[in-house]
């Protein structure tokens, strides 16, 4: 097998608009550099790339226009992952409540992107490539509490007299995928897990998050590149019910996850000649039939955070791009396959539950969903939507229909049964 890394900086000149918390913050200054990080495995004719960006979410059109710019390096950009960190101290990359993307820095990135994808082809030499795995809890949590009168608050406390548990599980687990060349050396890895990346999204500062952290600490004990792959964590948090307000700063999260990387390491197997498969479909997805109650958060369990001023001002344009598209959204599923491990493309911030039931229903091989090629927001299971919360809360983030994650589910198993077994 052949295996290169790449990387680009993908950090926005200040100041700019931030995206992530529906109002427009600005930001004034750089905490941390942005990357877009590229992966490329070669072997026996078949070959498959990812990249990760330090970025909220990447917008279908911006997908092909990489994979556009991939494949005119000779490299098949349709069995290219692109994905991001769902990074919230980031650049605006989308249209999100009062803010307008910034088209320069999106022209940028796609270019950067692809220099990141070269570089990886650039560095292209023999390697091994393995897989381990590590269990973390003590940072994440599920942030969706519901209260005696059935309803979800999220972010609720659970130290309210009215409060009864936390909706649902977390992911624990971490997964990663180390490469080394032939003669030991490590070249880099990815790490998969389940968790928002919230830090410094209300504030003026760009930032790489805690993946940032994670990643720098992996490169002082001889990771040189770490691509995180975003798991399914959109109802996910660092924010604990039990005490409101608290939580681990981003410091502290990024070396809790670099230690539970670092214990995944530990023992990995190493294949020369793994089998590399690819399998991928496009779903036909329906919005949301919403009442004008919904359109307006008028019904019950509505939870609108922030501005809910910038939520109605978000309605005609959502209506225009409802109505356009004609009541449905394709979305690309892909999977990679590298023997028995598979990495699992979905478009937008799938729920934990949903994340759980493909790993479930995809044995004997082991599956690991991450946030790729498109977004379309948040994607609740269905039992959220009779409780409610935020991100079930009708909005642009929020308007595919509830049964789109059972449909997201049954494309993944479908796309994962298509690759065959190792």
């Amino acid at each position: 097998m052949k295996a290169g890394f790449g990387e680009a900086d993908i950090t926005p000149a200040v100041p700019c608009s931030k995206i992530g918390w529906i109002k427009d913050v600005k930001a004034t200054r750089i905490l941390d550099p942005l990357h877009a990080k590229a992966l490329v495995l070669e072997e026996s004719g078949g070959a498959l790339g990812i990249i990760a960006l330090d970025t909220l979410s990447i917008r279908w059109t911006q997908v092909e226009r990489i994979r556009k710019g991939i494949s005119a390096l000779g490299f098949p950009g349709d069995r290219v992952m692109i994905s991001t960190t769902h990074n919230h101290a980031g650049p605006a990359v989308a249209h999100e409540g009062d803010v307008e993307r910034d088209e320069a820095y999106l022209d940028g990135l796609v270019d950067r992107s692809v220099a990141a994808f070269r570089q990886a082809l650039d560095r292209r030499e023999e390697a091994e490539v393995g897989f381990g795995r590590a269990v973390e809890m003590g940072v994440v949590l599920n942030r969706r509490v519901v209260y005696r009168d059935g309803l979800v608050r999220t972010h609720g406390s659970l130290a309210h007299p009215d409060a009864l548990f936390v909706e649902g599980p977390v992911d624990p687990e971490v997964a990663v995928m180390a490469v080394r060349s032939v003669s030991g050396t490590m070249l880099g890895a990815t790490v998969s897990y389940a968790l928002h990346p919230t830090y410094h999204g209300d504030d003026e500062c760009i930032s790489a998050n805690w993946p940032g952290v994670m990643a720098t600490r992996l490169a002082a004990r001889g990771v040189p590149v770490t691509l995180f792959l975003q798991g399914t964590q959109g109802n996910m948090s660092t924010g604990d019910p039990l005490r409101p307000g608290h939580e681990p700063d981003m410091e502290t999260v990024g070396q809790v996850m670099a230690e539970a990387a670092r214990r995944a390491l530990e023992g990995i197997r190493f294949t020369a000649h793994p089998k590399l498969r690819l399998s991928s479909e496009v779903v036909p997805l329906p919005y949301r039939q919403a009442t004008e109650d919904e359109w307006h958060g008028r019904i019950r369990g509505a939870q609108r955070f922030v501005d809910p001023d910038a939520y109605e001002r978000a309605i005609p344009r959502l209506r225009r791009k409802i109505a356009e598209r004609g009541g449905v959204k394709p979305a690309q599923v892909q999977a990679l396959g590298i023997d028995d491990h598979v990495f699992v493309g979905l478009p937008g911030e799938v729920f934990v539950q949903l994340g759980l039931a493909i790993k479930e229903r995809a044995f004997p091989l082991l599956a690991h969903p991450v946030m790729a090629n498109g977004m379309l927001g948040y994607i609740p299971h269905l039992d959220a939507f009779k409780r409610g919360g935020y991100e079930t809360t009708f909005t642009a983030g929020v308007d595919m229909a509830p049964e789109t994650g059972d449909l997201l589910v049954d494309a993944a198993v479908r796309r994962i049964g298509a690759l065959g077994g190792s």
